[in-house]
């Protein structure tokens, strides 16, 4: 497996993102070790407070939430998974798989989680976490889920799916930036949209961005449709409290909260929001918003104490 990694120097003008780098190395046990970056923020004594980024973001996406998170007195984690941010980026498209995804999370997570903590997915960061509470529910104290799901494939996807799932393979330039840009309800200035653009500094860096979408289980028979299913079964036993926070104008996952509330106990224990005004990128339309709403909810469900 070839990997790269992108130049220091390219996140060198972000102005809004000053948190140092941890690294750890990661396997699939398959290929090479791997270096996988995250960033830690407020008391690493308090409760542990754990953000997934999703396609085609990086932790970038939380800097709203991390401080906010942080003056709470949370111990705040947020990884790059590997293709994104800082993260190590092997080069072909298929080096990267559902279940290689799953292992590199789940060894960081391993690694840097010591405790019960609280989760908060979206998109992707929802697709991989949510695997990791039915595998080890004991880990995670409650979770909160954002525009995201665990598709199994026995439905068929949406029309806006499948015109991104196009795109995605199809632009001749495929932009984070714009990606990001076009999926949110405020405007956003260069400084934000460069820093977006910051760990693909170049074609060759944007394989695993550029495969994420391949990987959605779309029918009923993809490699990865029976382990959701099997993840869906071991959720239904899932009764610590789960909250939905799905905002108001995101075609994609739209209504996907709503057969969370059906199939998992811990969400009779959480009450529930729609964040307004908001596209599929919440997090940087609504993100001090969404960490106070986070906060609340950690603190209402005395989640504080594990």
């Amino acid at each position: 497996m070839q990997v790269i990694k992108t130049p220091e120097s390219a996140f060198s003008s972000l102005h809004d993102f000053p948190y140092t780098p941890h690294y750890v190395q990661v396997t699939d046990t398959i290929s090479s070790e791997l270096s996988m970056a995250y960033y830690q923020t407020g008391s690493p004594h308090g409760h542990t407070v754990v953000l997934l980024h999703g396609e085609p973001t990086w932790a970038y996406l939380y800097r709203k939430m991390m401080p906010v998170l942080a003056e709470a007195g949370f111990n705040v984690l947020v990884p790059d998974l590997i293709g994104f941010g800082r993260s190590d980026k092997p080069l072909r498209q298929q080096d990267y798989t559902y279940a290689r995804h799953l292992i590199w999370l789940k060894e960081w997570f391993n690694q840097t989680v010591t405790q019960p903590a609280t989760m908060y997915c979206q998109d992707w960061g929802g697709l991989l976490g949510l695997r990791l509470v039915a595998d080890m529910p004991d880990m995670f104290s409650g979770v909160v889920a954002a525009n995201t799901g665990l598709p199994t494939g026995d439905h068929a996807p949406t029309d806006a799916f499948i015109k991104w799932r196009r795109f995605s393979q199809q632009a001749p330039d495929f932009c984070a930036a714009s990606v990001v840009k076009n999926a949110t309800c405020t405007a956003l200035s260069k400084a934000t949209l460069d820093g977006y653009n910051a760990p693909f500094p170049s074609e060759q860096y944007k394989a695993g961005a550029r495969r994420f979408p391949l990987l959605v289980p779309v029918t009923s028979d993809d490699p990865q449709s029976q382990a959701n299913r099997d993840a869906w079964t071991a959720l239904q036993q899932f009764d610590k409290p789960f909250m939905t926070a799905f905002s108001d104008s995101d075609p994609i996952t739209a209504g996907g909260d709503k057969i969370m509330h059906k199939l998992i106990p811990g969400c009779q224990k959480a009450h529930h929001t729609t964040v307004k005004n908001a596209g599929h990128f919440l997090q940087e339309d609504k993100g001090v918003e969404i960490a106070k709403s986070l906060i609340n909810f950690i603190q209402s469900n005395t989640l504080i104490k594990g």
